[in-house]
């Protein structure tokens, strides 16, 4: 039932990102003005949801960006290095690998910014973690 009503709804795409200082930056892609940052990505991704709320409150209706006039969801878009980094609460190298296929060395290598995954390695990872939602979200207790 879920699924059914998030069909047609509009996206926003909260963009996460590391930056060269160890920071972590989040902009929306598709909505004026959404900005944060944090010392971490949660903390990124908190501010950016605040400053969403802040838009709504305090602006006229005119001034809000057409996306969040209307009901939409959020979606965060990671750099590899950014992802792997947050979800290191969860995941080792080791469980990384066994979820993706991906060795745990060239994970290191993504996960300190030394490399960066090509389209494929990236569209595989993020399949993986979709897998793994969509498993956790069937389990019972």
């Amino acid at each position: 039932m879920r699924l059914i009503n998030l069909i047609g709804m509009k996206q926003v795409t909260i963009i996460i990102e590391r930056a060269k200082d160890g920071h972590y930056s989040s902009y929306a892609e598709n909505a004026e003005g959404v900005y944060g940052g944090g010392n971490t990505p949660e903390e990124a991704k908190q501010a950016a949801l605040e400053a969403i709320e802040l838009i709504k409150k305090h602006n006229p209706g005119k001034n809000i960006p057409a996306i969040l006039k209307k009901p939409y969801r959020v979606i965060y878009r990671f750099d590899a290095e950014s992802l792997i980094n947050y979800y290191k609460k969860v995941f080792t190298n080791a469980a990384f690998e066994r979820l993706t296929g991906i060795n745990q060395k060239q994970i290191q290598h993504y996960a300190s910014g030394l490399k960066k995954p090509r389209a494929r390695q990236a569209k595989k990872i993020q399949e993986a973690l979709h897998k793994l939602g969509e498993e956790l979200l069937a389990v019972e207790l």
